[in-house]
């Protein structure tokens, strides 16, 4: 009556080899039923009795046996050509998943889906060992091979657990550091291996191979930074991002240009990052991805920390690390697709289970990778959960959201006919929306104090408004318009400028309408746009004195801001991900004088809250001077929510140096506070000593000062007592 089931098990494809193989009551006897092709004995011990089971003939590697009484717990001896080993039976276990765990995975609601699929080193019934478990519902059959069986898949067969689309096995012995993929039979195909797509780690790429790994027994020493985090109302504290790719921050040239690893990164970019004033970092992916050229962006690994760096241990150390210097984490996260990498998510059960099947919806045309299918509750649980599991797992204080346009749009990046419209013929991809939404209501619900921001390169309303008002939900959005219009304008020559005056006011118009992150990122230094210091126009002096100014507009703007690596040194390669950042250039004078400029902008916009109090709120911007197209001048106030000062912006970002009379709000004495051109950071020390208002009206200021402007340059004026 077994014969089916046995030629299905020899098939790899039995759904329910724990019906077949293992110890079974039949009456006043247990019947056992081992599956060991390379076998030439087994002996089953139970309860002080032994039996030798027998080999069938007809199907190869299939022993059998009794032993009279009930079933109890029992042991195998295996004898093979190169000796004998005892162990315990996989067939032998319970599942390691209850039937609340089957239902919220089916209406895709676990929201710690980590704790229960993938592989969990544990004690069940007594025996140590672990846990698989893997989504395959298309699959005849699921295997688990690795270390623990000479990645032999008919060793240890999986069971399904029916509709819910999950493969388990608890497997006897398997501890921490033991490599292992799923061998998956699909429906009339020959079997494959994947990576386990819940893996928290991995072997180092180029290999793909998942690594059992135990997440618990990590001592944080953070908490100081997590209870002020809980108490921080972020909106009006100063945000200012120092951007990173891991790989390349710094390298060791001595030892075949090598990247620095988790630790070692964690005190040198935690000294650097502090000495800079930078409130936060942001990594590019950490998650793992198997090209390095990609920069994270193409994801292969969602819920494991890339190996190339050290363990998820080691990656704790650097977050922990940073928080202990009192420096928040982002991390760059990539809901939006995947590569179609063989080992990984593509085509993971033998058809398409994580992605569209349908190319006009699957297949992302700008970077030939694959489309996750919002539609479907496991995917979204899959996500949701990663988006936590970060969070929750290596304390991360906020995600950066890549590439939410080529998510919210149907029909993004693609003609006529390569696209399917929504089910009330628009473009807007209704199921990703719901996606992002229920994204962020949940990480609000569960994490208030973390931020979740969007890269969002076109004008879609309210990216960082609530769910409730109509909002995608969003903490922050980037303000790309901003970037391409700023950098646009900086890179023209002066004599120039007049005639592009408004690409610096235009932002200024819907500044308020989203909760904006000012972002210089690293796509802005590659790829053949050169450096940012190299985009500026003039001679090396005038270069980085555009620079100077450029950090001194952007830093008394509206907005939290974001800076990429080596932007702080002026740094005049393109960025390489292959090549350190050029950390020789500080021990220049020009360039040392830009890295203490952009310390002072930190220092000064953490110190003055009418630089961040109000980022969000249009009282806190007034223009002063914004038609001086023909002068390159721009002019205006902050203000903040308590702050107990207003601070004027004056940029002249003409080559000539002018005298200027200035509105200001108040009147008393006036005195610099921020002169991008003075001595210490590299400039021609145009600057201005202490000056009393007038009170005479200009410019609807009710008094103003006659100051000379520097050339290139950005000041910034603060109400002081009397300097005598």
């Amino acid at each position: 009556m077994h014969e089916e089931a046995l030629r299905q098990l020899l098939a790899l494809r039995l759904a329910n080899p724990h019906g077949l193989l293992g110890a079974h009551q039949a009456g006043d006897e247990v019947f056992f039923r081992v599956f060991r092709p390379e076998a030439t004995k087994v002996v089953v011990s139970m309860a002080g009795r032994q039996a030798t089971l027998t080999l069938r003939d007809d199907f190869p590697g299939v022993f059998e046996g009794r032993l009279s009484g009930k079933v109890a717990p029992y042991e195998l001896e295996l004898h093979f050509a190169t000796g004998v080993s005892k162990e315990k039976d996989p067939y032998a276990f319970l599942p390691t998943l209850g039937p609340a765990d089957l239902h919220f995975v089916g209406e895709g609601r676990h929201r710690r889906l980590w704790d229960r699929l993938g592989a969990h080193p544990l004690t069940h019934q007594g025996i140590a060992g672990t846990a698989f478990v893997v989504w395959a519902p298309n699959a005849e059959g699921c295997s688990v091979v690795g270390d623990v069986n000479r990645w032999d898949g008919r060793r240890h067969l999986m069971r399904s657990l029916g509709a819910s689309g999950l493969w388990e096995l608890f497997v006897p012995g398997v501890t921490p550091g033991n490599r292992y993929k799923f061998e998956i039979s699909p429906r009339g195909g020959a079997p494959f291996l994947k990576a386990d797509p819940m893996a928290f780690r991995t072997e180092p790429p180029p290999l793909s191979a998942s690594v059992v790994t135990k997440l618990e027994g990590y001592s944080w020493g953070d908490e100081v930074w997590l209870r002020q985090r809980e108490k921080l109302d972020a909106t009006r504290a100063p945000m200012s991002i120092y951007e990173v790719h891991l790989a390349s921050w710094m390298r060791v040239p001595e030892e075949g240009n090598r990247s620095l690893s988790y630790r070692e990164l964690a005190p040198r970019l935690a000294e650097h990052v502090a000495r800079l004033g930078f409130t936060h970092v942001e990594f590019l992916p950490v998650a793992e991805h198997p090209f390095g050229g990609s920069w994270g962006y193409q994801v292969s690994g969602y819920y494991a920390p890339s190996a190339r760096f050290g363990t998820p241990d080691d990656f704790r150390f650097l977050v922990d690390t940073l928080h202990q210097a009192g420096i928040g984490v982002l991390v760059d996260w990539v809901p939006g697709h995947f590569p179609r990498d063989t080992f990984a998510l593509a085509q993971f059960d033998g058809t398409a289970l994580y992605e569209h099947a349908d190319p006009r919806k699957g297949a992302h045309p700008d970077w030939g990778t694959l489309i996750f299918n919002f539609g479907r509750n496991e995917v979204r649980n899959f996500l949701v959960a990663n988006a936590l599991f970060w969070l929750e797992q290596f304390h991360i204080d906020g995600l950066r959201v890549d590439a939410v346009a080529s998510m919210l749009y149907l029909d993004y990046s693609r003609k006529e006919g390569e696209w399917l419209p929504n089910q009330h013929g628009g473009r807007e991809n209704e199921e990703a929306i719901g996606f992002l939404r229920e994204l962020n209501d949940t990480v609000q619900a569960l994490h208030p104090d973390v931020h979740v921001m969007a890269e969002e390169s076109t004008s879609w309303p309210r990216v960082s408004r609530p769910t409730r008002d109509g909002g995608l939900g969003f903490t922050h959005k980037w303000n790309m318009g901003w970037m391409h219009d700023t950098l646009s304008y900086f890179s023209k020559d002066p004599i120039h400028r007049q005639h592009h005056h408004h690409q610096l006011t235009f932002g200024l118009l819907y500044a308020y309408s989203e909760n904006f992150v000012l972002p210089i990122s690293h796509d802005e230094v590659v790829h053949g746009k050169g450096s940012l210091a190299n985009k500026m126009p003039g001679d090396e002096w005038q270069k980085l004195a555009n620079l100077r100014a450029l950090y001194g507009w952007m830093w008394a703007h509206p907005g939290k801001k974001l800076l990429f690596m080596g932007n702080e040194l002026g740094q005049w390669k393109e960025w390489n991900h292959d090549a350190s950042v050029d950390w020789h250039l500080a021990s220049l004078p020009r360039h040392a004088g830009l890295v203490k400029l952009v310390a002072r902008l930190n220092a000064l916009y953490k110190q003055e809250g009418s630089l961040h109090e109000s980022d969000f709120w249009p009282q806190g911007f007034q223009w002063v001077q914004a038609d001086a197209a023909a002068e390159n001048v721009y002019i205006f106030v902050r203000r903040g929510h308590n702050a107990w000062r207003e601070i004027v912006c004056v940029a002249n970002l003409s080559p000539l140096v002018r005298q200027w009379r200035v509105g200001v709000p108040g009147g008393g004495w006036w005195a610099e506070i921020l002169n991008t051109d003075a001595t210490e950071f590299g400039g021609s020390n145009v600057v201005n000593a202490p000056l009393k208002a007038e009170h005479k009206s200009w410019d609807g200021q009710p008094a103003s000062v006659v100051i000379t402007l520097p050339p290139l340059g950005v000041c910034w004026l603060a109400p002081i007592d009397d300097p005598k």
